[in-house]
């Protein structure tokens, strides 16, 4: 069996934690598109209130029409201000949560690069090991071969030191 990696529950944590900033930035980046998105829509609304103000006054305006219609623009300035504001701030959340984001995947890629070297230093281990199995299995092959031999080169001796007597 091999040793097991020892930073695993640390690893484990930082791609828990990975997951939990990947989603938290998915909620980031959604909330900077709806801000940007209302932004849009009201700065849309103040520049088509505009132009028929300006048709309006090529026809003629009354004083209570013209006070109408620049109050209506100040209003939806004065909306426009906090939503440029808000759009800002959600931009602002967004690449400090993108920064956080990049800081965890580097220490998820770091963890992972020392499971990687851990596996290839068992790996190395488990391969040395097997090739000093066949190494010694190999030597004993040949020693018994070895063995053999000179048993059989002893008892051709014999037979012939036998049959040398014998004449």
């Amino acid at each position: 069996m091999s040793p097991p990696f020892k930073l695993q529950p640390l690893l484990d944590l930082s791609k828990l934690r990975l997951d939990e900033a990947t989603r938290e930035l998915g909620q980031l980046i959604a909330g900077e598109q709806e801000a940007s998105r209302r932004l849009a829509l009201l700065t849309q609304y103040r520049d088509e209130y505009q132009a028929r103000f300006r048709t309006a006054a090529e026809r003629g305006l009354g004083p209570a029409e013209w006070t109408n219609y620049g109050t209506f623009l100040a209003r939806i300035d004065d909306a426009i201000v906090p939503a440029a504001q808000a759009v800002a701030l959600t931009q602002q959340r967004t690449l400090a949560g993108k920064q956080d984001w990049v800081g965890k995947q580097g220490r998820v890629r770091a963890f992972d690069t020392l499971a990687d070297r851990h596996r290839a230093m068992v790996a190395n281990q488990v391969s040395k090991a097997e090739q000093k199995i066949n190494d010694e299995h190999g030597a004993r092959g040949h020693a018994n071969k070895e063995g053999g031999q000179a048993e059989l080169l002893a008892s051709l001796l014999a037979d012939k030191a036998k049959a040398g007597l014998n004449t």
